[in-house]
């Protein structure tokens, strides 16, 4: 494990060593009768609870309207109430606004905007309320920052989609601010340029430890009291090859996912073990329910578990890596 890695594991993150002790405990307990259902952590500087998993958009795109209802209902029956979704996922939009509507004022939902200027961002933030059929959203971010420049600078400067996001906020149509990163020199350049509320960015046990991706974007949201929601939790890596990928049953997604139950939980407990306050498995339903039934069944990372995660790491091929863009 590279050095800047490990320094930043055993230093910054045991400083945080009181946030992950409060946020240990991953289940809560249930009546009698009633299902186990997630814990939740504070959403950043916030007083809102949200829970330890949110729920990936995305997968709604390739469902029939009946199956994403089932997918959303099962998702809040198991205690999920922090919904996240994004105009560039097709048709998912479409599907989660009448899937959420039975649920919408007791869960946190999340949009974003790839739209660099005021303009763009005002006719997608319109479109995408009619959509989700709701008057505002918890939290709005600027999505899919990769480049300090052409991302950073366009989207909050002169102009810039923040004119709009921020207009948007003083009318209620947005409560919380974020972002969404790919590249750790976009996430620190716009942390450094505006106060955001949230982080979203990958957060995986192999690109953090053999990667080097991850250690300094933690280290600066958690510094600034952001909430971070973390996702590829349950990445296992690149696909090695061609042909391993067409024989996998998860052929459709563009990278290797966790599917094997052991695996999982050692992904979930290192994920839910950092100073972070959810996570978003894959866009796959199969994967995602995995991710959700492993945290129910979570427990802190002990040593011994962190040992295995390492070895684990070494055997794999990072996603994501430092100096690596994938946008």
């Amino acid at each position: 494990m590279p050095d800047s890695v490990q320094s930043v594991n055993r230093r910054e993150f045991l400083k945080s060593a009181a946030f992950v002790t409060a946020a240990a405990a991953i289940a809560r307990s249930a009546p009698a009768g009633q299902p186990q259902t997630l814990a939740r952590r504070k959403f950043g500087r916030t007083d809102i609870e949200v829970s330890v998993v949110g729920f990936s958009g995305l997968m709604l795109s390739a469902m029939t309207q009946e199956r994403a209802d089932k997918a959303v209902a099962k998702a809040v029956e198991h205690g999920v109430n922090i919904f996240d979704v994004a105009p560039a996922y097709g048709s998912a939009q479409e599907k989660m606004g009448p899937a959420l509507k039975p649920f919408r004022k007791d869960v946190f939902l999340c949009c974003k905007t790839r739209q660099r200027t005021a303009e763009g961002a005002a006719k997608e933030l319109k479109r995408s309320l009619e959509l989700l059929q709701t008057d505002h959203f918890d939290l709005y971010q600027l999505h899919a920052i990769v480049d300090p420049v052409k991302d950073v600078e366009a989207a909050l400067g002169r102009g810039g989609a923040m004119e709009t996001i921020l207009a948007a906020r003083k009318a209620g149509q947005i409560r919380y601010i974020g972002i969404t990163a790919h590249t750790t020199e976009a996430a620190i350049a716009a942390m450094e340029k505006f106060d955001f509320d949230s982080i979203m960015f990958p957060l995986n046990f192999v690109s953090f430890h053999t990667g080097d991706f991850g250690p300094k974007i933690l280290q600066t949201a958690v510094s600034k009291r952001m909430a971070v929601l973390a996702i590829k939790p349950l990445c296992r890596q690149e696909w090695p090859s061609a042909e391993y990928r067409k024989a996998s049953r998860f052929r459709n997604m563009w990278y290797e996912p966790i599917s094997e139950p052991a695996e999982a939980q050692l992904a979930v407990r290192w994920a839910l073990s950092q100073p972070i306050t959810t996570i978003l498995p894959p866009a796959n339903e199969e994967v995602f329910f995995l991710g959700v039934q492993t945290a129910l069944e979570c427990r802190p990372l002990d040593e011994q578990a962190a040992e295995q995660v390492r070895a684990l790491a070494g055997k794999l091929k990072p996603l994501f890596r430092a100096g690596k863009v994938i946008g």
